[in-house]
């Protein structure tokens, strides 16, 4: 006996169940019988010759079978060269050997967590090498900068090279980078590359941050810690150079900080309002600074600063900012700055601004980049204003 289930998928559509046909219980005779089956042979035959199927027109379905050729493998590593080689590439070796570079803003890892991706461009002006085996010399700390044979100086063969234009000049270094990775990576990914960038010597892994920064076309300095007024409750780090230590010690200090990494063109302050204020301790500092061939820059966040007066005696090319930009750290008023600097810019010339690396004061630097040059004005590194004939004289009485 078969199952109800079978019999629905196997007997043909529109024929009723046998068990359901009527019995009659009278039972035909041979004539009868002769009868009906000449009756059944006819309409079979009228059925045939009307549909053209030998079962009558009973109902059926078609079922269109397609034979399909299998997949072809997928190709090795060998068959396709540009492929990757392998499900065990990170990503970072991956950025690194196509040159793109990919900064997630918020840290996140997430697949849809927004990143931003900076393709390099072949024309894009590209920085010395660093280091420079010319201009090093080995240091109780490690590799110092030195002036090279030719008097070849760090600040001339490592600065970015100032692309030919006219019209008012701005240069902006933003300081404070290289201790936060996220902050660091996002200010070279987001900043146009002739924003000028500052390492703390307190980061990790700075030398792999100072090639990453000037791959991308970024020229880099040093920040110097330096003593303020209210020290040690501010304290710029352990190795702060001090308006009370002796010439040796503070030279020791900076040389620490020198060692680093490689490939900056000068230093600026970080904090220093004291020490920079005392011509006698500043002195030495800045003269071993101009022996060694680099500039120095005053971020402009102090007054009374005896840069550019010592600056002129040790021959050291200096340069101070005019405009802290995110001295008050709100977008209205790093907007206000930015627009005061290009009035200044095109009153004088040439400017430098300085800033930290915030987050707020990075969004707000690259809103403001965008257009800069459909405003008739251009970006240049730090190194434009420091190699200038008469840079160890104020910023003030530079001329267009």
């Amino acid at each position: 006996m078969s199952d109800a289930a079978d019999d629905i998928l196997t007997k043909p559509l529109g024929v009723a169940d046998k068990a359901a046909r009527p019995r009659f219980a009278l039972r035909p005779s041979a004539g009868m019988a002769a009868g009906a089956s000449m009756l059944a042979l006819a309409l079979i035959a009228g059925g045939i010759a009307l549909t053209g199927d030998p079962r009558g027109g009973e109902p059926r379905a078609q079922a269109l079978i397609e034979i399909r050729e299998a997949p072809a493998p997928p190709r090795t590593a060998e068959a396709a060269p540009h492929a990757s080689r392998g499900p065990s590439q990170s990503a970072s070796e991956v950025e690194q050997a196509s040159g793109v570079s990919v900064f997630r803003p918020d840290g996140s890892t997430a697949p849809d967590a927004p990143v931003i991706i900076r393709v390099p461009n072949a024309a894009q002006v590209k920085l010395a090498p660093a280091p420079d085996a010319r201009l090093t010399e080995r240091g109780r700390h490690g590799p110092l900068p030195r002036v090279g044979e030719g008097r070849l100086r760090p600040l001339d063969i490592y600065a970015r090279p100032d692309e030919p234009g006219t019209g008012p000049r701005i240069a902006v270094l933003v300081s404070g980078l290289g201790i936060g990775e996220n902050a660091t990576l996002g200010a070279i990914a987001r900043l146009p590359a002739a924003v000028s960038l500052a390492l703390s010597p307190y980061g990790s892994d700075l030398e792999k941050t100072a090639t990453r920064a000037r791959e991308a076309g970024h020229e880099i300095l040093l920040q110097l810690p330096m003593e303020p007024f209210d020290y040690p409750d501010s304290d710029p780090g352990p190795q702060t150079l001090l308006a009370s230590a002796r010439p040796g010690e503070n030279l020791d200090r900076a040389a620490w900080a020198m060692s680093r990494f490689p490939g900056f063109v000068g230093a600026v302050n970080f904090m220093g309002a004291k020490l920079m204020s005392e011509a006698g301790a500043l002195e030495p500092v800045l003269k071993d600074l101009s022996a060694r061939g680099l500039g120095f820059v005053d971020d402009g966040a102090a007054s009374g600063s005896q840069v550019a007066t010592v600056a002129a005696k040790t021959k050291l090319p200096t340069a101070r900012a005019e405009i802290v930009i995110d001295a008050v750290a709100r977008p209205d008023t790093i907007d206000g700055e930015l627009a005061r600097l290009e009035t200044l810019a095109r009153q004088k010339g040439l400017v430098l601004a300085s800033s930290s690396a915030s987050p707020l004061t990075i969004e707000r630097l690259s809103r403001w980049s965008r257009d800069l040059e459909a405003r008739g004005i251009r970006l240049v590194p730090v190194s434009a204003i420091l190699r200038r004939p008469g840079s160890v004289s104020k910023l003030s009485s530079a001329a267009p």
